[in-house]
């Protein structure tokens, strides 16, 4: 099929960008991006499919990006690092989805927001999430295993494993109750209604 044929063609381009990166595991494609900042501060593990018009931005020097294996991302994806983010193994990340572990200080009411200092805040993603279309990770965002979040949601702060993000900003709406092995709606503040 044609989309076969296009996703050959990315791991050949793929192969080209390969002596660049800091470490790029087999099986693992980029559709063509707009921009690759800093390709050294990038580790691709194996099985990562990226498709195409991604950012990826490490904006400084020692800092970092990490792909854990098997990750697909969805296109006009774009993530800033400033420091070392992580998004972990068989996660799913859709369409039009941006994720930073950076903040612009906004304090000095004279200075252009730009001119002013920037402030990192870890940013990790679990194994196996789920990040729908339009969602913003912003900085400081820690989520755990198996969250999913939904489509066009604005995400800050800590999640525990096993939870439903939804919103703007987000909140967990659902959590997995492993004692009845199933999800469960939640209260405002995330814990397990009855």
């Amino acid at each position: 099929t044609d989309m076969t044929i296009q996703k050959i063609y990315w791991w050949f381009r793929t192969l080209f960008y390969k002596p660049f990166f800091k470490k790029l595991g087999k099986h693992s494609y980029i559709g063509k991006p707009l921009t690759i900042r800093n390709y050294k501060g990038i580790t691709v593990g194996s099985r990562v499919r990226i498709y195409p018009y991604a950012r990826i931005e490490v904006i400084n020097k020692g800092s970092s990006i990490i792909f854990e294996d098997n990750i697909s991302i969805g296109q006009c994806f774009h993530i800033v690092s400033a420091g070392r983010l992580i998004i972990k193994k068989n996660t799913t990340i859709s369409a039009n989805v941006f994720m930073t572990n950076v903040d612009h200080s906004y304090k000095d009411i004279d200075v252009h927001i730009m001119k002013q200092n920037i402030v990192i805040k870890t940013t990790t993603i679990g194994e196996n999430c789920y990040i729908g279309y339009g969602a913003v990770i912003q900085a400081g965002t820690l989520l755990g295993r198996q969250c999913i979040v939904g489509a066009n949601s604005v995400v800050r702060g800590e999640f525990p494993d096993y939870c439903v993000i939804v919103g703007s900003p987000a909140k967990i709406i659902k959590r997995y109750d492993k004692a009845q092995k199933e999800w469960k709606r939640t209260d405002e503040k995330g814990r397990l209604l009855e």
